[in-house]
């Protein structure tokens, strides 16, 4: 029985498996593949989370982060590479722990591995959820037809964890959201499974597009004309955010009056 669990596939047997018909074809190229990495990277956490980190918790040293998580991104780099030079097969970390560890390792690195996607794919979808509803109001402003916000049953998950006291958090801890469920998140899904069982070919294309679309935001972001354009257009800027900073104005003035 011991045996069995931490028995290894030979190498020659997963060579032979490449060569059969259901085999898994290389259809991606270099380009494609670094778009792939890329758009991994790439997400909301750098739109909102890296100002927010910086400017209320590190600060400046939040570069030096940045620095230690590219060094160990190098490493394990480098271990992939190592990996896929030994075991020149598809199927990551599964394959390479059943060449090296046995059947055991591999199967626990499988689910492992199926726990990560899921879980790191619902996160996504409800963060994404979060700032597509944040839009919505700005997006009925100019199509009347869109409704000014999900309705409750449909706005969130059905508990949610508050980590402090703020707007739908009244203590911390888990919250009863009185929602069912996410359905922008349960819909950006679909969509995204939708496009991935069409086949790998439109799902890179689509990733290509998206990550295009990222760049670009980044770069404008950082180049250094972007304050003179919104001071050149402050009008098109949306009410919203143009109400919250006249709201805050007068809160600063009276500080400083009482201070006087």
């Amino acid at each position: 029985m011991a045996s069995q669990l931490f028995r290894t596939k030979p190498l020659s047997m997963l060579l032979d498996e490449m060569k059969g018909e259901n085999r898994l074809r290389r259809i991606l190229g270099p380009v494609q593949l670094t778009a792939l990495g890329v758009g991994a990277i790439i997400g909301t956490g750098i739109f909102i989370l890296t100002g927010v980190a910086a400017h209320d918790r590190t600060g400046p040293a939040l570069m030096l982060s940045f620095v230690m998580a590219g060094l160990a991104c190098v490493f394990a780099a480098l271990c992939y590479a190592e990996f896929a030079s030994m075991v020149p097969v598809a199927g990551s970390a599964y394959t390479y722990a059943y060449a090296t560890l046995g059947e055991l390792f591999a199967w626990i690195i499988g689910w492992d591995l199926i726990l990560e996607y899921a879980v790191g794919s619902a996160t996504v979808a409800h963060g994404w959820s979060a700032h597509f509803q944040e839009f919505i109001p700005i997006f009925h402003e100019g199509l009347s037809w869109i409704p000014a916000k999900i309705p409750l049953i449909f706005h969130s998950a059905p508990v949610n964890y508050c980590v402090s006291v703020g707007a739908g958090c009244p203590h911390t801890g888990f919250v009863a959201t009185g929602s069912y469920f996410d359905l922008p998140a349960v819909l950006i899904t679909f969509i995204l499974t939708v496009i991935l069982v069409k086949g790998i070919k439109e799902s890179a294309s689509f990733n290509a597009v998206m990550v295009a679309v990222k760049l670009t935001a980044n770069l404008w972001a950082c180049s250094p004309g972007r304050r003179s354009y919104f001071s050149l257009t402050s009008g098109s800027i949306p009410s919203q955010f143009t109400q919250k900073k006249r709201a805050r104005q007068p809160r600063m003035c009276r500080s400083e009056s009482s201070r006087r």
